[in-house]
This record gives structure tokens, sequence and C-alpha cells, in this order.
């Protein structure tokens, strides 16, 4: 469970309010990428910086690496593409840090829930998994689109990368539920688009809200 974040608190070096981490999560093709994007243009519409981020960030040298083994197109060990995708959130930490300060709101396609839910699938201890991403920021807000595996196999486009499986699928599925948290909120993937959207508005807008009272940054899952 996350817990005890509450423990290393970050606070901003100037008064002003901070942006808000929200992070979208949920098994593929549940429709984070159309949401995080919806998200970010409806905050901006109402006056809000923010920003669209994704993990993995293929644009890196760690993210072309991880980019090669998701397409089949290269091997590597369990451990070794777990611990990439790690340090991949690492390469972009202070980034982060520093744009939430400045008053900026992230909208996260995926972040380290999906690192440990995908890779415990595959039969990793997740406690092990956690271990590296121990240290990063919390998300003020996690959005979970609850959708069932099945039906996440029938949208399109399903199976051109390596996890989309679905057996893999109803694992990660059972990891995420050992995962979630206090700031989680459940939305229905299978809900009308346009439902979501509002849902995941308003649940944003409040988390918004919330930072730009002062609320401090914490990191994930430390003691």
């Amino acid at each position: 469970m996350e817990n005890n974040n509450h423990n290393c608190s970050l606070r901003g070096g100037k008064e002003d309010s901070r942006g808000a981490l929200v992070v979208l999560e949920g098994l593929d093709r549940c429709g984070k990428t159309t949401q995080s994007a919806r998200l970010v243009a409806n905050l901006e519409r109402l006056g809000h910086s923010a920003e669209l981020w994704r993990f993995p960030d293929r644009t890196t040298s760690v993210g072309q690496m991880i980019s090669s083994y998701l397409s089949n197109k290269s091997q590597l060990d369990d451990h070794t593409i777990h611990l990439l995708f790690s340090a991949n959130r690492w390469e972009k930490r202070s980034l982060m840090e520093s744009k939430l300060k400045s008053g900026i709101t992230l909208v996260v396609d995926r972040y380290s829930y999906s690192g440990v839910a995908f890779s415990s699938a595959k039969g990793l201890d997740i406690e092990w998994c956690k271990a590296p991403e121990i240290g990063l920021l919390a998300p003020d807000l996690v959005v979970y689109l609850d959708i069932p595996p099945e039906k996440a196999a029938e949208r399109g486009g399903y199976g051109g990368e390596r996890y989309e499986q679905l057996e893999f699928q109803k694992k990660v599925g059972q990891n995420y539920q050992v995962l979630r948290g206090p700031t989680w909120k459940i939305i229905d993937a299978c809900s009308p688009m346009e439902d979501i959207e509002e849902q995941l508005q308003n649940m944003a807008l409040d988390c918004v809200k919330t930072c730009q009272e002062d609320k401090p940054l914490s990191c994930l899952w430390s003691c």
C-alpha cells in the first residue's frame, strides 16, 4: 500500500502555490492517453498551467532502450528492464519537481505503479519492484481507469506491444489492486468518453486547489 510518504516533505523555496502531480493508471487500452490529453486541454482552458507527461519517456537514451524492448526488437532480463523503467523516471525527477514548484500541474500517463504492477506480473517480488522507485515524487492524485481485461482486448490496436496479452493483463490488474492507496480514485473506463472526461476534470480541479493551498510535495513509498 502507498503509505508513510508524509515523512518526505519537500516544500518549495518560494511562497507561490505549486502545481499538482496527477497520475493516470490502468491496463493497456483503458483510455489513459486520450483522457490525459483531454485533461491537460481542459485545465489550460480553465486558466491553469498544465503539461502532459508520459512514462516511459521514449525520447531519452534509456527510453529508447525501453521502446526497443516494448516493440519486441530486443530482449532483456526482467530485472534489467524493470530497472530501466525506474531509471527513466529518475531521469525526469528533478525537472518534475521544478515544474511543480513553479506552479505547473503535471498530468502523467503511467508512473511507478505501472512499473511495479507489470514487473510483478512477470513473477518478480513486488517489494523488490518498489525499491528503486522509493524517493520519486508521490502523486497528489492517482486516477485508475478501471476496465475488465477482456473489454480492453476488444479495443483497436490491442496486441501491438509486448505486454498486450490478455492473461498477462489480468495479472497486472490484480497487482494494481495491491498497490491502491489513499490518493487513488477509480473511474469506470467503460463509461462514455465524455463522462470519464468530466469526472476526471472534477477530480483534478479539487486536487489542484488543494496543492495551491500549500500542500507539500512528498516522496513515494518513503519510510
